[in-house]
């Protein structure tokens, strides 16, 4: 294993995410579901009806990266994409009963991904949360 004293933070925090994933991933496999539709699953049921563009921006991806995402979520019937009735040129995407009740079964994954692991540190969580909030991409 490599001496990970030295490694910057942010090569640190990029592993521990990149390891969650695939915990995450792992667990998540059973619902056939996978972290990043459990994230736009999410983002959808916060948001109701949301176009494609808003939701990738409140999931931080690029817009192109949405379509496939949607394709496979609505082809297993757990979302609906409808013509927005006040531009027709767009899209809106809404959760189906079937999207939500599988997002539901996948939130009580959430805590058993590290499991043995304290990582309920609220000053950890609130770094976290600035990281997320505060980081811009360009």
């Amino acid at each position: 294993m490599p001496d990970m004293d030295y490694w910057p933070t942010s090569r640190l925090l990029s592993t521990a995410a990149r390891l969650v994933e695939l915990g995450w991933n792992e667990r998540l496999r059973p619902l056939g579901l996978t972290y990043p539709t459990v994230l736009t699953l999410d983002a959808v049921a916060d948001a109701g009806p949301i176009s494609p563009g808003k939701l990738a921006e409140s999931i931080r991806v690029q817009a192109q990266t949405m379509g496939p995402l949607l394709t496979r979520l609505e082809s297993r019937g757990f979302i609906r994409r409808e013509v927005n009735r006040f531009d027709r040129r767009s899209q809106l995407v809404s959760i189906t009963e079937l999207g939500l009740e599988l997002l539901n079964q996948s939130h009580g994954q959430e805590n058993t991904v590290l499991e043995g692991i304290d990582l309920d540190s609220e000053s950890l969580r609130e770094e976290l949360i600035a990281i997320v909030r505060d980081t811009k991409i360009n």
